[in-house]
């Protein structure tokens, strides 16, 4: 036999069959965390999806016509996994470094849309990763897309984000400022204009947030444009009523102890 080096663990039977045990305790606490995700994740969906029907119906529209857009940015891979097997394929990012490792993990299917500020320097990376950008915050940006997309012989479908309620803190256009915005996008043949975007002022009363909502679905009815992604955890029930077609939701989706 070899000496055993102090320090070294014998490696008999004993000692082989300890580190497999090892081995089979962590795969198996592992997969309990996966389950309990899993669960969670699915339990505040149901409650989620329960709300957003319930909104639409006091509106008078179809539930159906209102996607759930998971924001991620907080979750790895394998939460996203659980969404797509849950039927979630579009989801959102809001940072090219946190989203390249989860695109390139969860493959084609899904429909990545890129919700956060976008640097004028990262309009490469989002244009090769992301299907859609929802945060389309001024004219050089778009330049930027069209750009880096005509280069990847695509077409990027974009959203105007408008800064309604004129928080200085926010990214966007003053509402103002849209009609040109959408002349100018609508003369770029690689940037595909399909609605516009917002966020309302963070408040402890979501009815607080009504007429920014309001004003982001008249401005989009004067321009034709369909699709308005307004509303997250705190709020997106307002937006439904006041005509959102996507929800932007993260924290509601992933704390375990969502009981609204």
């Amino acid at each position: 036999m070899y000496p055993i080096t102090p320090g070294e663990p014998r490696q008999g039977t004993a000692g082989k069959g300890l580190v497999r045990a090892r081995a089979i305790t962590q795969m198996e606490s592992a997969t309990l965390e996966m389950q309990t995700s899993a669960e969670i994740i699915r339990t505040n969906l149901a409650r989620i999806q329960a709300r957003i029907e319930a909104a639409a119906t006091r509106a008078g529209r179809r539930a159906a016509d209102v996607r759930l857009i998971p924001v991620t940015k907080t979750v790895g891979a394998e939460e996203c996994r659980i969404l797509r097997e849950l039927g979630y394929t579009h989801l959102g990012e809001n940072r090219v470094e946190h989203a390249e490792d989860k695109i390139a993990a969860l493959g084609p299917g899904m429909l990545w849309h890129m919700i956060g500020h976008v640097q004028r320097r990262k309009a490469r990376e989002v244009a090769s990763l992301f299907q859609r950008v929802d945060s389309v915050d001024r004219i050089e940006l778009a330049e930027a897309l069209e750009a880096r997309s005509a280069a990847l012989g695509k077409k990027m479908p974009v959203l105007i984000e408008v800064n309604v309620s004129g928080e200085e803190a926010k990214s966007g256009f003053t509402p103002a400022d849209v009609p040109s915005a959408i002349d100018a996008i609508r003369d770029m043949p690689h940037l595909i204009l399909e609605g516009l975007m917002t966020m309302a002022p963070l408040v402890e009363d979501a009815e607080a947030t009504r007429p920014v909502f309001r004003s982001l679905r008249e401005l989009a009815e004067r321009h034709g444009l369909t699709a308005l992604s307004m509303g997250m955890s705190n709020d997106f029930e307002v937006a439904i009523e006041e005509g959102a077609t996507e929800v932007r939701i993260g924290t509601a989706i992933f704390k375990a102890d969502d009981t609204e």
